[in-house]
């Protein structure tokens, strides 16, 4: 029975080629070898081989405003970070000096250039009733923008300095 099975198997093989045989370890190669499946130049995934400052290796978004976001974030506890998405979500924060409201932020990096329209933040605030519960309430949109705008300075700061991607 294992005969059968394994002169089954080889009818549907097909024949190694001479000329796809390497002599020295006696492999056999793919046709088209180092070719990619999905075309010239391949898959690229961290930016390929550009040498330019939209994103650094390993990071999906601008670096600079990548970094500059972390930066002016800082005193705020990460809840989420994401590079290849540009998402950075941050934990809950109530600030020392008022302890009976907090917020939280997202950050939207949307560009791999370094442009104003780039990024966008969305800032939510909960303030703490008599009872302890927290409930939403509104914030100012200048809040928003006012924000965009430290942390656009920041990454600016940071491309004219050279820090290093």
């Amino acid at each position: 029975m294992t005969g059968f099975l394994a002169s089954t198997a080889c009818q549907y093989a097909d024949p190694i080629q001479p000329e796809r045989i390497n002599p020295k370890r006696a492999t056999r190669t793919a046709p088209g070898a180092g070719e990619s499946i999905f075309g010239e130049g391949g898959l690229q995934l961290f930016g390929g081989d550009r040498q330019d400052d939209r994103a650094a290796p390993g990071i999906g978004v601008n670096s600079y405003l990548w970094r500059a976001s972390l930066d002016t974030v800082s005193f705020m506890p990460l809840s989420s970070a994401d590079p290849f998405g540009g998402v950075i979500i941050t934990d809950w924060y109530a600030p020392p000096e008022t302890p009976t409201e907090r917020f939280k932020m997202t950050i939207y990096i949307l560009a791999r250039n370094l442009r104003a329209d780039g990024l966008k933040v969305s800032i939510f605030r909960q303030e703490q009733s008599e009872t302890g519960v927290w409930i939403d309430s509104a914030i100012n949109s200048a809040t928003s923008t006012s924000l965009e705008n430290k942390i656009l300075e920041r990454a600016r700061q940071l491309r004219t300095s050279g820090i290093s991607q």
